[in-house]
């Protein structure tokens, strides 16, 4: 008898308890339960929601270990690759799983390449091509990958929404002007130190992607407000970060101000903003919960002063360290203007 309750122990309860806790753990230990007996790997095998997303940042031998992956039934509906500074990962990875023809990860929605930086547009090409329904791609700081990388994207990923190249310095106009053009629908575009790229370019996605709401062009300082007065038509705007837009100007700042939905603005090292741009984030930016002014000695008291009676309920951050014009700002006296406030730096 005791010998029977201890087998329906571990071939019913085990399992099921094991299904219960496994999707709490990170996946790296739901892959280590699957060992502990064949009924535990049975059951949590068959749950289809334990394996929507293969997580290999920062593995070693990351390339052998995805095609591993990919080679199991049970990761064949995956929505997202984590390959995050990951090691050991190469185009050939990728040409092995195009050419072989065995994986077509039609669920997939993220695709995570972060610093794979023995990625070339051979491997973006061959990567992009087994996952045609992807939503989202984010290559940031591969330093090689050119245009060429961004016409397979293209062509392979008609729904990408959410596109990451920061780091991307060899990305021109040539290759922004195809993301404009077939990713209309696009809500988020990080184009951080992706230095190559001109007025005219930044221009063409802001007027045809409309539907952004979230925009990086952290340390880009050579757009003007021929650029930046587009920005203003983009009416779901929450988040843009323009830390160290050195040409950024009042004017160019009042055309930004018609992006009422902003929640987050960075506007740190932008040295020509004064009073007059700032109000006119404050007059029409009314849900700000973060702003930088790091480093702008241009802006006094007064743009505080206005700011204070129309984001009172909602900025939670604000720096202003740097802004010698601003005189009364300790911790103190910024509680005292907002109230909110618990975090007074961005930048460290």
């Amino acid at each position: 008898m005791a010998a029977a309750a201890d087998e329906a122990w571990c071939r019913e309860t085990v399992p099921r308890v094991m299904a219960l806790v496994s999707p709490r753990l990170p996946q790296r230990d739901a892959c280590a339960l699957l060992s502990v007996s064949p009924w535990c790997h049975r059951a949590l095998a068959a749950n289809p929601k334990l394996w929507e997303v293969l997580d290999l940042h920062e593995m070693k031998k990351a390339g052998e270990r995805l095609i591993s992956a990919l080679s199991l039934a049970r990761y064949r509906h995956l929505k997202v690759v984590n390959l995050e500074f990951a090691q050991d990962i190469e185009d050939r990875h990728f040409l092995h799983l195009k050419e072989t023809g065995a994986v077509l990860l039609e669920e997939l929605e993220l695709l995570n390449l972060n610093a794979c930086q023995k990625i070339s547009d051979t491997g973006i090409e061959a990567a992009t091509s087994i996952c045609p329904n992807l939503q989202a791609l984010s290559i940031y700081w591969i330093v090689g990958l050119t245009d060429e990388s961004i016409g397979h994207v293209v062509k392979n990923c008609k729904q990408i929404i959410d596109l990451n190249l920061s780091g991307c310095k060899n990305i021109s106009d040539r290759g922004i002007q195809l993301v404009a053009d077939n990713y209309q629908g696009l809500q988020k575009l990080d184009i951080t130190r992706c230095i190559k790229l001109t007025d005219d370019a930044l221009q063409k996605v802001l007027e045809k992607c409309s539907a952004l709401e979230s925009l990086n062009m952290y340390a880009l300082s050579s757009f003007t407000d021929k650029a930046y007065s587009k920005i203003g038509y983009l009416a779901n705007l929450t988040f843009l970060d323009l830390c160290g837009a050195q040409n950024l100007t009042d004017d160019g700042l009042s055309s930004i101000s018609r992006c009422g939905r902003l929640t987050y603005l960075n506007l740190s090292w932008c040295v020509r903003v004064t009073d007059v741009g700032v109000v006119a984030i404050a007059q029409g930016c009314r849900s700000l919960q973060l702003l930088s002014l790091f480093g702008i000695l241009g802006v006094t008291d007064a743009c505080l002063e206005v700011l204070s009676k129309s984001c009172l309920n909602s900025l939670t951050t604000l720096d202003v360290n740097g802004c010698t014009g601003i005189k009364k700002r300790s911790r103190n006296d910024l509680i005292q203007l907002f109230p909110l406030l618990s975090c007074f730096k961005v930048h460290s």
